[in-house]
Formats: C-alpha cells, sequence, structure tokens
C-alpha cells in the first residue's frame, strides 16, 4: 500500500468520523425534524461543505445556565419584588380580568412575576429617544449598563462615547456590551474606542472571521440601558445616526423605544447583568444595580427575555398565546415578517375566527433578501382573512404587537425565525389601556401612509420573480 493510499484512506476515515460525529449531535441537539433532516442531508451528500456550513453556521443553542449567572441582588430589593409579585395578580384580576390566564402564561414561561406601578412611555425615533438616554447618563450617580446590538461610530455614536465617558470619570460603574456582529457595521469598532477611554467594554461572541456579515448567527439583539437601576431604555432602536430624522440622514430608519421607570427596571438590570456576566464573568449585584423600587404609575409589565439558551422560545410562545386571547383587533407592526409555518396558521386562525388581525410592514425592506422572502409566503396570511399593509420610506425597524385595547408587546424581537430561534432578544409585556391607546395611535398615524396588499398584486408577479422569491424563502431561518 502506497503513501499516498494510506493518506487518503486516513482522510476518508476522518471525514467519516466527522460525518458520524456531526449526525449524531443533529440527532441529540436539533429540535424541529425538517431543519434536522435537511442539514443530515447536507452533512451525508455533500461532506465536506456540509459539515463546515453545520459547524459554523447550524450551532443554534448556547449552554448557558441562568440560574448560575443570576446576579446578587440585595435583599431590600428581593423582598419589595415578592409585594410586588402579590399587588400586580390583585390588579390583574380586578383591572383586566380577560387577560388573566396570558398573565399566567407570562409566568410559567418566564418564571418572572408582572410587576405593578410601572411608568412606560413610547419614544419615537432617536430624535426623542436619543437626548433622554444621554441626559440619564449625564445624571448617572452610581451604575450605568448598556448593551446594544450596533453601537456605530459617528456622530450619535460618539456623543453616546463622550457622555459614558464623563461618567466613568466622575467615579459612575459604567458597563458597556457591545454584539459581536454589530460591532463590524462601521468602523473602527466603538468597543475599540470605548476601551481606549478606558470604559470597560465586552463584546459578545465575538466573530472569530474578520468580516462584516449581517447574517452570522448568533447575536445579541438586546438594546437595554440601564442607569443607577431606577431608569431604564428598551426597545428597538440601536446607536447610529440614521435612527435621528432630523438630521436627514443618507439611509433613515424609523423605529420605536421605550423609557421605563418602576419595579420592571429591576428586570433590565438583571437581563443586562447575566449577559455581562457571561462575557465577563464579572457578576454585577447590590444595591448600586438592584436599588428598591417605588412605584411611579400604572402600567403592570414584565420583562421577556428570549435566547437559544434556558429561555429558548419563550417569545414566540407567547405570540401565540396572546394571539389565542385575541378578542378583537390584533395589531402587528414588524421590519422583518417571515413567521414560521405555526405562526403563520395562529394568524389564520385568529383572523377565521372573527378577530381583525392587521400587519404592517415595509414596503421597501433594508434587506433583499428579506423583502423577497416575505412575498413568497405573505398570500398564506391574505388568503386566511389577515390584512396586509406595506409602510413607504424610511424603514420601519418598528416592533410592537398590540392586543385589543389593554395588551402592548414590544421590544428588539422581529417576527422572523432568527429572532425567535437564534437572537438573544427582550421584549415587555404590559397591560395598561392607556399605554394601549397611545401605541395604537401610532399605528393608525402609520396605517394612515401605508397602502393595502392584495393577493391580485402577489399573483401579477413574474415568473422569474415569483422563483426568486420562492429560492429566497428557503433562507428565511437564518435571515
Amino acid at each position: 500500500m502506497t503513501d499516498h493510499t494510506i493518506w487518503m484512506a486516513a482522510l476518508l476515515a476522518v471525514e467519516l468520523a466527522a460525518q458520524v460525529a456531526t449526525v449524531a449531535h443533529l440527532l441529540l441537539s436539533r429540535r424541529d425534524v425538517p431543519s434536522t433532516v435537511g442539514w443530515a442531508g447536507l452533512v451525508i451528500l455533500a461532506p465536506m461543505a456540509g459539515l463546515v456550513l453545520y459547524w459554523l453556521f447550524g450551532i443554534n443553542r448556547i449552554t448557558r445556565k441562568a440560574h448560575r449567572l443570576r446576579p446578587q441582588t440585595s435583599e431590600a430589593s428581593d423582598r419589595a419584588e415578592l409585594a410586588g409579585e402579590r399587588r400586580a395578580h390583585r390588579l390583574l384580576q380586578s383591572e383586566y380580568p380577560d387577560l388573566v390566564r396570558l398573565g399566567h402564561l407570562g409566568d410559567a414561561l418566564t418564571g418572572l412575576p408582572l410587576e405593578a406601578g410601572n411608568r412606560i412611555e413610547a419614544l419615537i425615533d432617536g430624535d426623542q429617544a436619543y437626548p433622554r438616554m444621554l441626559e440619564a447618563i449625564d445624571r448617572a450617580e452610581e451604575t450605568v449598563g448598556l448593551s446594544t446590538y450596533i453601537f456605530d461610530t459617528d456622530a450619535v455614536g460618539l456623543l453616546f462615547a463622550d457622555a459614558l465617558e464623563r461618567a466613568h470619570r466622575r467615579g459612575v460603574s459604567v458597563r458597556i456590551l457591545v454584539d459581536g456582529v454589530g460591532q463590524r457595521y462601521s468602523h473602527p469598532p466603538m468597543p475599540m474606542l470605548l476601551r481606549r477611554r478606558g470604559i470597560p467594554t465586552a463584546v459578545f461572541l465575538a466573530s472569530v472571521l474578520p468580516v462584516r456579515s449581517q447574517y452570522l448567527n448568533l447575536r445579541n439583539h438586546r438594546k437595554i440601558l440601564v442607569v443607577d437601576g431606577r431608569i431604564g431604555f428598551t426597545g428597538g432602536l440601536n446607536i447610529r445616526a440614521g435612527c435621528q430624522m432630523a438630521s436627514c440622514p443618507r439611509h433613515p430608519i424609523q423605529d420605536l423605544h421605550l423609557c421605563v421607570e418602576g419595579p420592571v427596571v429591576r428586570f433590565l438590570v438583571e437581563a443586562f447583568a447575566l449577559d455581562w456576566t457571561f462575557t465577563t464573568g464579572e457578576r454585577l449585584g447590590g444595591d448600586a444595580w438592584f436599588p428598591v423600587l417605588s412605584t411611579v404609575g400604572q402600567t403592570l409589565a414584565r420583562g421577556v427575555p428570549d435566547g437559544p439558551d434556558e429561555d429558548f422560545d419563550i417569545i414566540r410562545r407567547m405570540i401565540l398565546g396572546a394571539l389565542t386571547t385575541a378578542r378583537a383587533r390584533v395589531r402587528i407592526v414588524s421590519p422583518y415578517f417571515l413567521p414560521d409555518q405555526t405562526l403563520t396558521t395562529a394568524l389564520n386562525v385568529t383572523a377565521l375566527r372573527g378577530v381583525e388581525v392587521e400587519i404592517l410592514m415595509p414596503e421597501k425592506n433594508n434587506l433583499k433578501l428579506v423583502q423577497w422572502a416575505a412575498q413568497a409566503q405573505v398570500d398564506q396570511l391574505l388568503e386566511g382573512h389577515c390584512r396586509i399593509r406595506l409602510s413607504p420610506p424610511p424603514f420601519d425597524h418598528t416592533k410592537l404587537m398590540l392586543i385589543d385595547d389593554a395588551w402592548s408587546f414590544l421590544g428588539s424581537a422581529n417576527w422572523d425565525v432568527r429572532s425567535l430561534r437564534l437572537n438573544f432578544e427582550y421584549n415587555l409585556e404590559c397591560y395598561d389601556r392607556d399605554l394601549s391607546r397611545r401605541l395604537h395611535h401610532l399605528v393608525d398615524a402609520k396605517t394612515a401612509a401605508s397602502r393595502e396588499l392584495t393577493l391580485g398584486e402577489l399573483a401579477d408577479r413574474s415568473i422569474p420573480v415569483k422563483l426568486r422569491d420562492g429560492f429566497a424563502r428557503l433562507f428565511s431561518p437564518y435571515l
């Protein structure tokens, strides 16, 4: 036997072992059958490409035990949380009796209680949100925690960097967490600049590839700013100049963010602290991060974390539960609307039982593949009596779900498989008729400027366009 033959046999043996190990990993770890069959077929039929692609893109879960990373909260704040939980459920039963079962669902899914006494304010675009966020940082006395997907090195990003540096220099404990993929949206990356200024900064799941890609797994898509443990901001807003409409950016992006005060801020801090500990090993705790929080408003609210770890599939199941609760109307605003078949069926069933289901998505998406994939599947929703409206430019990045006139669900999660299975996301579940009314007014304004999509329009697409859209749909789990 020649040396060449020996080497070929050895390589084939290694390849076969790698295939067997990969298929075993698929069978032990993956949840849905179509995905398992698809990856297994690729690994078996195209071993070299399949192995590389699976181990690079197909590992969609992180084994982190969240309870082991929980921050060290103070005893006083723990006692206040228990008292607030009891008060919240009394209010839920008295003020929102039709939503009690939905509240129980949230309890079971998240393991976190509803909190009463919150004040939640909707902030439109960076024009309203950025000044409030910068003001909060400048008023910080003890702690600032900021987690974001994109933190651009532009005019807006530098405003935040300056404010964070000022806080750091006056003795505030500042911690900054930027996603490993999101940091590559601008150059030089903001984490490098912040570290040069001496600000403690970490990168969540830093990519091993020296390229920027908007389709790499996995991502921390959460947007959380917490100051002194008392005021929080969360929603869909990244930190970039394009979100500030008044400056007439080249690529404008509309968005919705929330200013949060009251007991529920504790859970924003906890979500940030857990991600920080996972990334750096440093535990954040004590009264500086977890002070006792007083009631300041009337909103019942709960933080809803989601990610490819212990919190897997929580937001998707909350959405399904909310759809079964709806009695009159469901309104959804999402920039990337690619629901899986289960969500599509649930939306259709909701509409077919007489509930008005209205979905608002951008007419021109900033990601062409997403737009093409969406066009390949929205006919199922229209045939199921859902209404779809297309919003004109500028691109609308708002993520919002409203059920009837009391329940709101909003944050960082999109209605696509990436958000609901691959990303780390953070939403707020809110019970408040006044907040719901304000958000309905916002959606009213958006729909007034939009146009309705019809089955006829979809049918009029040419065969090449339909083929393109159908092909793009195949990639929807990773868009």
